[in-house]
């Protein structure tokens, strides 16, 4: 059994660093408690991994591609991993959030640096990388503002990465790979891998940008405390509530001069002059002044129905109140007159337009 305290080498640390990686991909914060702690462990690995590296100087930017050797390739992928792993991190907050995804940013950064300077990036990849770091907050896959050439830059990413993943999974498979493990296949398995990953990583950096417009917007809308601060202020308004007996009331000067106003409730255009709240009767207007959340001031069911009386604002009559008809006055000669125009008008009307006149086609 090995010493615990025996220096490690660089492929022992990258393996416990891909163990770790692997068991977070395989699971998710809620099937599992120890999330938190064990993405932790596995970004801590993989920064020693880094560290480990530059340590032994396994990478140099003075020498090309072909000088690095094929096992030493996949070192390469890293920072990637790392980036990655950032921004599964869970976050209580947008301040913390932030911070996250500079670090995630950062690893991104140095993954595509690396990239660039062995010249494995493609021409496509290449592009993606001048325009990044030409405006890294405003990056995006897609330069296009048009919608239909925006759609077409998707659906071509989309067959882009379709075709990697069909490239690696016809590398893996690949019997000098399986059987021999034949450094051309082997050599040639890395590189797409590296391909696969570059394109993963601008992704990404879309990915954040767009998370961190989000986040800029919420805060101007809504300044946000931190956790901490806002749990603190949470419990002191608890105990101040609790202390007085019931929750925030108006202060008490305003409080009386809202009791002290008089006059009507409403104006002629129905504009409250004052504020009221409604409530089922007076008794329960009442009994309701000292309860925890008691707004001020009331008025009743009975006392709003007499104010929009007042204003004309009910419209009475209806049931049985509408068959009540008053009798006819016969001293009345006016009315009388009245009623017998109307009949004869009628009358007049209907020898003009005898039924069917003006249906001339026999329609209906």
């Amino acid at each position: 059994m090995a010493d615990d305290n025996e220096p490690r080498t660089l492929k022992q640390i990258a393996a416990l660093a891909a163990q770790k990686r692997q068991a977070i991909e395989a699971t998710s914060p809620v099937s599992n408690p120890s999330y938190a702690a064990d993405l932790e462990t596995a970004i801590q690995a993989h920064r020693d991994t880094i560290q480990t590296i530059s340590r032994v100087s396994l990478f140099s930017p003075n020498e090309p591609l072909d000088d690095i050797a094929t096992p030493d390739l996949p070192y390469l992928l890293t920072e990637s991993f790392l980036a990655d792993l950032y921004l599964k991190t869970p976050t209580p907050n947008p301040i913390d959030r932030e911070l996250v995804l500079s670090e995630a940013r950062e690893a991104y950064e140095r993954f595509l640096a690396s990239l660039d300077s062995y010249e494995i990036l493609t021409p496509a990849h290449k592009s993606l990388y001048s325009r990044y770091t030409d405006d890294p907050a405003a990056f995006s896959t897609v330069a296009a503002s048009d919608p239909s050439k925006r759609r077409d830059a998707k659906i071509a990413n989309f067959r882009a990465e379709k075709d990697l993943k069909a490239r690696l999974a016809t590398l893996a498979a690949d019997p000098r790979y399986v059987d021999d493990g034949d450094e051309e296949i082997l050599r040639a398995l890395y590189l797409a891998q590296l391909e696969f990953a570059a394109h993963n990583a601008f992704q990404g950096l879309e990915g954040l940008n767009r998370e961190l417009e989000v986040l800029a917007q919420a805060a101007t809308a809504r300044p946000l405390l931190p956790a901490r601060e806002t749990a603190e202020e949470d419990a002191r308004r608890r105990r101040a509530a609790e202390e007085s007996g019931h929750a925030e009331r108006l202060e008490p000067r305003r409080l009386r001069s809202i009791l002290e106003q008089s006059g009507p409730l409403l104006s002629k255009a129905g504009k409250p002059m004052r504020p009221f709240t409604l409530v089922g009767s007076r008794e329960e207007a009442q009994a309701g002044v000292f309860r925890p959340g008691h707004n001020l001031p009331t008025m009743s069911i009975d006392e709003y129905l007499e104010e929009e009386r007042r204003r004309g604002g009910i419209i009475e009559g209806g049931g049985e109140a509408s068959f009540r008809r008053p009798e006819p006055d016969e001293d009345d000669h006016e009315k009388a007159d009245e009623a017998t125009y109307k009949a004869r008008a009628w009358d007049e009307f209907v020898e003009a337009n005898p039924k069917g006149a003006g249906n001339t086609l026999n329609r209906g």
